[in-house]
């Protein structure tokens, strides 16, 4: 009988040994929100995170930075509508084989005239309005109605369809039109009648929306 208790007595020993380590595994596992393995994973998940919003902010600065060093707002959003350009000349040297390409350049196009309405319509054509330029104001913004009705079309049609180079030909023409009345009537007219002060704060609030929509 005594060395059958004892033998009881050994193998509860063993087994409670066992589920001991079992536990303190588990506890320690990578996956637990324990003192070892939790603080482990969030610190993983914080540095992550970190590295994330630090590029982010990379790209925003540097986007922003290549516009930004362009000088005043007026050369800035000129500089906006040059770049607006170039990808309409690369959507037109593509043919109905490059959908893939195609659709990649419309979701550049989209982006930057997105950003470019953001800056305009937040900064410029309100103080355009404020400057007792209202009709020019309103005028612009309206062609901006325009542009995203050409991009809703552009989506709609399909990159292989047998017009889509026309659709983009005439999109073009619109926005250099709009561009035009910009840089060579509107906008030089308005900075001439701006102190520098209020000349720099534009810059400012311009690079500000750009550099948050980028």
């Amino acid at each position: 009988m005594a060395t059958r208790n004892k033998n009881r007595s050994s193998n509860r020993s063993t087994t409670s040994s066992r589920s001991g380590s079992n536990r303190t595994a588990r506890d320690d596992s990578a996956f637990s929100w324990g003192k070892n393995g939790g603080g482990a994973l969030f610190g993983a998940a914080l540095a992550g995170a970190a590295i994330g919003f630090a590029a982010n902010f990379g790209r925003k600065f540097l986007m922003q930075g290549m516009s930004a060093a362009a000088g005043d707002w007026d050369q800035v959003l000129a500089s906006e509508h040059g770049a607006v350009m170039v990808i309409f000349d690369k959507m037109l040297a593509t043919d109905a084989t490059q959908g893939f390409k195609r659709s990649m350049l419309l979701m550049k196009l989209t982006h930057a005239l997105d950003k470019h309405a953001h800056e305009e319509e937040m900064v410029v054509y309100p103080a355009l309005r404020e400057a007792n330029e209202a009709h020019d104001a309103d005028a612009l913004e309206g062609e901006h109605g325009y542009v995203k009705t050409f991009i809703y079309e552009l989506n709609q049609l399909g990159t292989d369809a047998p017009n889509w180079l026309e659709k983009v030909r005439e999109f073009r023409a619109l926005v250099q039109k709009h561009a035009q009345m910009e840089e060579e009537e509107v906008f030089p007219r308005f900075k001439q009648a701006l102190s520098e002060e209020q000349n720099d704060k534009i810059t400012s609030l311009v690079n500000r929306d750009g550099f948050w929509m980028s």
